[in-house]
């Protein structure tokens, strides 16, 4: 793509999310007025990214300076006189970056130039105290999601995908100050955090930064393949629990875009479920998720059945498929086939739904063997099925237990409120499904990749959560437009292939029907 055609790009996409005019309508009014705009400066930092480049500032200012001189005039980035074309300074661009961040930022950091140690804590809260965060939050969110949004091309972006979603670790360029320093650290937002290392022998290290989290496109299990755009963008402190940072950026998505499926390992499933799961169920998207050892198996019952994996089941199922975990890496085919076996046979004695979840999430369930999946002596009815379904007893403890007298009972959004999810765990489909949220490894795989200017310690040495959360995100931006025209030059390609074939096919079986055919005499007689 040559230069002329992303900076055309790139401006259409800062156009269409208006994130521009966010930031020029925050902007201070009055005195000299200025040679940049908000819209140049973040088409300086994109190309600079475009280009391999690290997210510096002076990286942007040179992708700007570097332009053909109509695209700099029509930027603002140089200008005639009468002398010549003048050029803006990297001060210039510098002082136009920070002050449209400040209007976005909930927790400014100082310089702390002229202050002495001893005061610095004090002067930081001072200077937080004047500023209202919540505003300057969700003016930040606003920007982020929108420029996001608005990356995805339309096609892709009307339609109702599923969500892969996973956190990773992000070092700031601040090193931290000891626990006993009254003076705060150069990245006052960030903090401690636990981060695991994909390399073989790695344990889990400490490192001074934020959590970035990625929301990615997944296609449907059997349907046609879209490409693995983000979505949405969480950054947090590892202070703050991840798992609520997402949930309450997904609930925000949903009040525009219906969620569908939610992807996600044990890192989320194993969160307080009223910061993660139970929002999630109420903004309409259903979970498939991995769980963790110590959530699995039986916990605890409800109306006389047994809550094992999310699910209730029948108090008399056997015990041996509750110990039934997920299908080991590697396994073989007979190994594979007689887990979806025993899988299968578990859910069996699953209590299903009859219907669909209120507004509240209170749900109505049948016995399995109303349901026709179990034959019951406490259901005379169900005696008369097939023989090839089980056959149980109702438990003879004396106790009374609803489940089995009762053929449906209610179950409140409380129950399983952390482990329930869309397919029974581990079954089959469970498997299939939950293998697409890899989706999420790899978009932290392109976005770390050394050959396109990967993110790493000292990719960006600005401080401050709202400097890194928006050069993460143009990151993010940068990345969604590079995914999506590799994947229509891709298409493209496997469309030429396919017709190319189709004609090949057509000139091959026309010329054998033409050599099959007998040729007429040219003298009959």
């Amino acid at each position: 793509m040559s230069q002329s055609a992303r900076l055309k790009q790139i401006r259409r996409i800062l156009s269409d999310s208006q994130i521009a005019a966010v930031f020029e309508s925050n902007m201070p009014r009055g005195g000299r007025p200025r040679r940049l705009s908000c819209e140049t400066v973040l088409v300086g930092i994109m190309l600079a990214l475009q280009d391999q480049r690290p997210a510096h500032l002076t990286a942007a200012y040179r992708a700007l300076v570097s332009l053909g001189v109509t695209d700099r005039i029509s930027l603002g980035v140089s200008w005639h006189e009468e002398t010549g074309i003048s050029t803006i300074t990297y001060r210039q661009f510098a002082d136009t970056h920070q002050v449209m961040v400040r209007s976005v930022d909930p927790s400014p950091v100082p310089s702390f130039r002229g202050i002495a140690p001893k005061d610095r804590a004090a002067y930081l809260e001072e200077l937080r105290s004047a500023i209202d965060s919540e505003v300057a939050l969700s003016r930040l969110n606003e920007v982020t999601d929108s420029i996001i949004e608005k990356s995805i091309p339309l096609r892709y972006r009307s339609e109702v995908s599923d969500l892969a979603i996973d956190w990773t670790d992000y070092e700031t360029w601040s090193r931290p100050r000891a626990k006993d320093d009254p003076v705060p650290a150069n990245d006052c937002d960030a903090s401690w955090g636990h981060a695991r290392r994909n390399a073989p022998g790695a344990v889990e290290v400490l490192f001074f930064g934020f959590y970035a989290q990625v929301a990615t496109m997944v296609a449907d299990t059997g349907s046609d393949p879209i490409p693995e755009l983000v979505r949405r963008v969480c950054f947090e402190a590892p202070l703050v629990d991840p798992a609520r940072v997402m949930a309450e950026t997904l609930v925000r998505m949903s009040k525009t875009i219906s969620l569908k499926i939610v992807l996600c390992d044990c890192g989320y499933s194993n969160r307080d479920p009223e910061t993660f799961a139970m929002p999630l169920r109420t903004a309409g998207a259903q979970l498939v998720m991995d769980l963790h050892p110590q959530d699995r198996g039986q916990k605890g019952s409800f109306e006389g059945a047994v809550i094992a994996n999310g699910q209730l089941y029948c108090p008399a199922t056997p015990h041996s498929l509750f110990e039934l975990g997920p299908l080991s890496r590697g396994a073989s085919k007979e190994q594979s086939d007689h887990h979806d076996q025993m899988a299968a046979e578990l859910a069996r004695y699953k209590l299903s739904a009859i219907c669909r979840p209120d507004q509240e999430g209170y749900v109505r369930v049948r016995c399995p063997a109303a349901g026709g999946k179990v034959r019951c002596t406490n259901k005379p009815e169900s005696l008369a099925l097939d023989g090839d379904r089980p056959t149980v007893a109702a438990p003879d403890d004396g106790v009374c237990r609803r489940c089995c007298s009762q053929k449906t009972i209610t179950v409140p959004p409380q129950v399983a409120a952390k482990t329930r999810q869309l397919h029974d765990y581990p079954s089959r489909e469970h498997r299939l499904s939950y293998q697409r949220r890899t989706a999420a490894e790899r978009t932290y795989a392109s976005l770390s990749d050394p050959s396109v200017g990967g993110i790493r310690r000292g990719w960006c040495r600005l401080f401050g959560r709202a400097k890194n959360q928006l050069m993460y995100t143009l990151a993010v931006v940068v990345r969604n437009m590079r995914i999506a025209d590799h994947f229509e030059q891709n298409l493209k390609t496997t469309m030429l292939r396919r017709s190319r074939r189709k004609r090949q096919r057509r000139y091959q079986s026309d010329r054998n029907s033409h050599l099959g055919r007998e040729l007429p005499l040219l003298h009959p007689d």
